[in-house]
């Protein structure tokens, strides 16, 4: 037998007992002290049968009445049996079928208290009140359960919510490092191969060589450095167009045939602004590493009244790509959530000559979305 199922039975016992008891001083025995147990009894159906529960306490009502053994003799016990039948149907039944099983007591206990020969007005009075209790009762159960459902549902939602949030975060993490390492990466390998080759024929521009490879590997641990920083909350400044112009010179002694063009109005640029322009530009030069080792690059920054426009064009690839192959999409793909998330916009694609063009379109007013 299941937990419910024993407290029900459990109801009917202690129902019927209290019934009896309360019954007998006025009784003394006979007929009403059946029909009081039985009365007491009858609430064990209240919970999973309540239309049952206040049929059976009328129909005990009305042959009670016609027989004239109400409990008690109309005494006190009558009115709190008729008390606790109102008070389950209002708790336990639904909200029409709850008025009619009030409404049912209310007729059955009067017929029976005046086929008894007994007051009837006070049962006109006693079960409309112990049924709104009841139903009070049963509407706070009812929005306590609805609460509960919408505290899981919250929670779920929180958690989804975090899940996202680390999801996002760890993409982010992802497009950082990235930026960062795979520039410094691929301009030690283009050196590094330079430098094997110089190694023995042109000591001087070996160690030139390999000052750069030095230089990107300083970078990027400053960059690094940068990282782990914004990862602890700490404030950190973001790049800034002077960076850029840093970062393209040393793209060019590090063997890049690279030129940097600077146009219109510069100053005042959001941090966010500057951040994705410099992760423009450090992409634009890393592709052209990687796919077109040799081949000229033009950086062009142009700052406008309402949007600073970045492009890195580089030309077609020579004989020589060292690294073509490497790379899996990340970095344009970061690029791009980076302009969007500022209002912007990121283009990429071969230029006419062959060679490719990668620009983006940063509004002034940007604003990191949430």
């Amino acid at each position: 037998m299941t937990a419910p199922r024993r407290a029900d039975l459990g109801i009917a016992l202690a129902g019927g007992a209290v019934a009896l008891v309360a019954a007998l001083p006025w009784t003394g025995g006979g007929a009403g002290l059946v029909t009081g147990g039985l009365l007491g009894a009858a609430l064990g159906l209240a919970r999973w049968a309540p239309a049952a529960c206040w049929a059976l306490a009328a129909a005990l009502f009305l042959v009670a009445g016609a027989a004239g053994t109400l409990p008690g003799d109309d005494s006190l016990v009558a009115y709190l049996a008729v008390a606790a039948h109102a008070f389950a149907a209002g708790r336990f039944d639904g909200r029409r079928s709850g008025v009619v099983g009030m409404l049912v007591i209310v007729a059955a206990a009067t017929t029976g208290a005046l086929m008894a020969g007994s007051a009837e007005a006070v049962f006109l009075f006693i079960p409309p009140a112990a049924w709104g209790a009841g139903r009070a009762l049963r509407e706070r159960s009812v929005a306590a359960a609805q609460l509960a459902t919408r505290v899981r549902e919250l929670e779920a939602e929180r958690e989804a919510f975090a899940t996202l949030s680390v999801r996002y975060e760890r993409a982010r993490i992802a497009s950082e490092l990235h930026d960062i390492v795979a520039h410094a990466i691929s301009v030690m390998v283009v050196q590094a191969s330079a430098g094997q080759r110089l190694v023995g024929r042109d000591d001087a521009a070996a160690a030139e060589t390999f000052e750069a490879i030095a230089g990107a590997a300083r970078q990027a641990e400053r960059e690094m450095a940068l990282l782990v920083r914004l990862l602890a909350d700490e404030p950190a400044p973001g790049p800034d167009l002077a960076l850029v112009e840093e970062l393209v010179s040393r793209a060019s002694g590090s063997g890049l045939d690279v030129r940097m063009t600077l146009e219109g109005e510069r100053e005042g640029l959001p941090p966010d602004v500057t951040q994705t322009a410099y992760r423009v530009v450090q992409e634009g030069l890393t592709n052209a590493l990687r796919y077109a080792a040799g081949a000229p690059v033009a950086v062009r920054l142009r700052g406008g009244r309402d949007a600073l426009e970045v492009e890195v064009v580089n030309g077609p690839a020579g004989d020589e790509a060292s690294l073509t192959g490497i790379g899996g999409g990340t970095g344009l793909r970061g690029l791009r959530e980076r302009a969007e998330s500022l209002g912007g916009s990121l283009e990429a694609g071969p230029g006419a000559d062959g060679g490719w063009r990668l620009a983006a379109r940063l509004p002034r007013g940007a604003a990191v979305a949430a």
